[in-house]
């Protein structure tokens, strides 16, 4: 009906790791799961959504990937849609984090209708292709008190990965009501209204993106090229295993590993072996502790935890090597945590809630 706004919400996550998505509706006023489904099949997502371009390309309804590529990725969100048995058409998918421009844009304060302008103005000195080319999104912070500038928040996409996105959905049979970074999913489903500042770290199949939250809003973003696929590879080096296998060895021995108790000889062993993938985020967060103390002129302010999520969350030893480096609450997040299901499907959800975060965070979106 015209005007009527849909039974169900579905989040679409095209990540390196498979397509995840995650269908809700909502009861009473509550976001309740109606189905989820997911792949494994490692994804060219990065490659997809990094297709150049010569020139403005405005007319979204034009794609500059091949009908093939975009028929197999169409395809495939066909099939999980019906093996999920999704309801509704109208979805909201994520856009990766390697094809988003951030920013935090500071402008003097002006009034509305003068503000626009000028945030263009700026952001068109930053941005790496024509304002033209770029969709552009940004969200005002609170002007803090005595304050003589305010900050803005700028996301900006290529409009042709609008047009890419919107060609696999429109082949899918899906209506694309929205396209949302990875961020702003992750903070609804993890972080939600809590205002206590929050690192959330993704741990994906090629990547790991760290992002703090301060009120809600996504302030600061790194990545780092590390993820699951670097510890399968240690895997398969390690236990002489073919990399095929080594995805699910990783699944099966990290959650017996992870029921140990910390001073365990074998978590000693992991630590030492996964230091190659460890290291590296440690580093990261320190750096990212550092970028955020140095943007609020307070080198003792710093998030107060840190939230891990992605399919290669669960790596073991890593969130006690965090919190013993910085002294800091860190945990593995439950993203489930705002949506109502049956209390049987529990164990199930909590073995693919890592995974499905960012899915979760966009079903949320006009839910919550």
């Amino acid at each position: 009906m015209f005007g009527s706004k849909p039974s169900t919400r579905l989040g679409v996550d095209l990540g390196a790791g498979g397509i995840k998505l995650v269908e809700l509706k909502k009861i009473k006023g509550r976001p309740v799961l109606n189905t989820y489904g997911l792949t494994s099949e490692p994804q060219d997502v990065h490659g997809l959504a990094n297709t150049a371009v010569v020139g403005p390309t405005a007319d979204t309804s034009k794609s500059p990937v091949s009908e093939e590529t975009i028929g197999e990725y169409a395809n495939l969100l066909k099939s999980v849609c019906k093996q999920s048995h999704v309801l509704g058409k109208i979805a909201t998918v994520s856009l990766p984090v390697s094809s988003v421009f951030h920013a935090a844009v500071n402008l003097p304060i002006l009034k509305k209708e003068n503000a626009l302008p000028a945030l263009k103005s700026e952001v068109r000195k930053l941005l790496p292709r024509p304002i033209e080319e770029m969709a552009l999104d940004y969200q005002v912070l609170p002007v803090k008190d005595g304050a003589e500038s305010q900050t803005y928040l700028v996301n900006a996409v290529p409009r042709d990965i609008v047009a890419i996105y919107t060609q696999i959905f429109k082949r899918a049979g899906l209506e694309l009501d929205a396209l949302e970074p990875e961020s702003l999913a992750l903070a609804r489903s993890l972080v939600g209204r809590d205002n206590a500042v929050t690192m959330l770290l993704d741990i994906g199949r090629e990547r790991s993106n760290f992002f703090i939250v301060e009120d809600g809003v996504v302030v600061t973003h790194t990545s780092v090229e590390t993820g699951g696929a670097k510890v399968n590879e240690i895997l398969a080096k390690n236990w002489n295993l073919a990399e095929a296998l080594a995805e699910q060895a990783k699944f099966d021995s990290f959650s017996n590993l992870m029921s140990l108790p910390k001073t365990a000889p074998e978590l000693l062993v992991a630590g030492q072996m996964l230091a190659p993938v460890i290291l590296p985020i440690i580093k990261e967060i320190e750096y990212n502790f550092d970028l955020y103390s140095r943007r609020n002129g307070n080198a003792s302010h710093r998030p107060e935890k840190i939230i891990l999520t992605g399919g290669a969350s669960m790596l073991p030893t890593l969130t006690d090597a965090i919190a013993d480096k910085f002294k800091i609450k860190c945990y593995v997040g439950d993203p489930w945590g705002r949506v109502v299901y049956q209390d049987g499907l529990k164990p199930a959800l909590r073995k693919v809630g890592p995974r499905l975060s960012v899915a979760i965070g966009l079903a949320l979106r006009g839910v919550v």
